[in-house]
């Protein structure tokens, strides 16, 4: 829902923020929720706000959504007072509250609506610029995962279900094939056949987790390098951002993801070759994540990093590829082969993964043995 003036002026009054509204703009260009950006001046000066409207087709409770996001940034604000005061502010997101208290707003027909405190002098970058750069993102997941390991009960609620249960997505692949309404198996069947002939790996980490192996803990679940804030100066990682899917999960799977986001380096070829792993890339993700999580991982949970990473790719590729069966319903796409593409990059990853599986462990143990060497005793 994209909102006129008067909807946004209604809206942006039901929140308690100081000073008068000088300008509100569309922010950035989300697949998810809408974005503005609100400037205000104040007294003690101009500050901006974002204003984001919940998306309730793909976040179907967003009671829970915003409970979940409430409590996590405030566990996450009481473990920082460590740093200056000055620097506390861009460390978390802060939830402006409604004049009701509460962390989001109702406009008149229904909809769902919070505002964060803008952190400024930040910026995102939609792909790696170097390998300290994916360092301080890695760490910044790992942190944020570490931060949140005590968090106390009651277990946040999981705002989408399933949504890393890699053989539930395996089923809905198995139903879209199977249904074929938009005509189009025939043009899919080599990556159907690579899909299946991977399945093996769907149930691997939930296996260890029922079997005791793997604790939950709560994982961001959307671990892209563009979710996280880095100073516009420095380019230090400050801040880790869209928090809907914070939940409960595997730690691996947040690695995973980061990972295949990040360290993926290929010819753009719609046929899906040029596929590869940057390895030096993904060493750098794995100490920054080492650093930040310091001693939190079990052993299981890190030697399971590179398998996570298959599984993550693995996963998204299933996904890409059922809406493509299903006519593209759920990513947005810029051509009739968008998705079917995709799904050949991420399964093609997939190949690349395991031929350097070996590498990739090696340096997990390597790196795991250093890490612990300089954790304190």
């Amino acid at each position: 829902m994209v909102a006129d003036a008067p909807e946004l002026a209604d809206i942006i009054g039901r929140f308690a923020i100081d000073g008068v509204l000088t300008d509100a703009a569309p922010l950035g260009h989300g697949h998810i929720h809408d974005s503005y950006v609100l400037r205000f001046d104040s007294a003690d000066g101009a500050r901006r706000y974002v204003l984001q409207h919940i998306n309730q087709h793909v976040f179907r409770d967003p009671a829970a959504v915003m409970e979940n996001v409430s409590r996590v940034t405030r566990h996450l604000r009481s473990k920082l007072p460590a740093h200056p005061a000055a620097r506390v502010e861009r460390r978390c997101l802060a939830l402006v509250p409604s004049l009701a208290g509460l962390p989001f707003a109702r406009d008149a027909r229904g909809g769902w609506w919070r505002v964060y405190d803008y952190i400024e002098d930040s910026v995102t970058h939609q792909s790696i610029g170097n390998v300290e750069q994916a360092r301080s993102a890695a760490r910044a997941y790992g942190a944020f995962q570490r931060a949140l390991h005590d968090l106390p009960a009651p277990r946040l609620t999981e705002t989408i279900p399933d949504f890393h249960v890699t053989p539930r997505r395996l089923e809905q692949l198995e139903q879209a094939i199977a249904q074929d309404a938009h005509g189009r198996v025939a043009r899919a069947r080599a990556e159907i056949a690579v899909a299946r002939s991977r399945r093996s790996l769907a149930d691997t980490l939930l296996a260890l987790h029922r079997a005791g192996a793997l604790p939950e803990r709560i994982a961001h679940n959307d671990t892209k390098l563009n979710n996280v804030l880095f100073d516009a100066h420095s380019d230090e990682a400050l801040c880790v951002v869209d928090l809907d899917t914070v939940m409960p999960g595997l730690a691996p799977y947040d690695f995973g993801d980061l990972v295949r986001s990040c360290a993926l380096t290929r010819e753009d070829r719609p046929e899906g070759s040029g596929i590869d792993l940057d390895l030096d890339l993904f060493e750098s993700l794995l100490r920054g994540y080492l650093e930040g999580t310091g001693d939190m991982l079990t052993h299981v949970e890190r030697t399971v990093l590179p398998i996570a990473c298959q599984l993550i790719a693995y996963e998204l590729g299933i996904r890409f590829l059922t809406d493509y069966l299903q006519g593209d319903s759920y990513f947005k796409t810029e051509h009739a082969d968008h998705n079917l593409e995709r799904a050949r990059t991420q399964l093609a990853l997939v190949d690349a993964m395991q031929r350097k599986e070996t590498a990739m462990q090696r340096l997990v143990e390597s790196l795991s043995s250093e890490h612990d060497s300089l954790q304190p005793r």
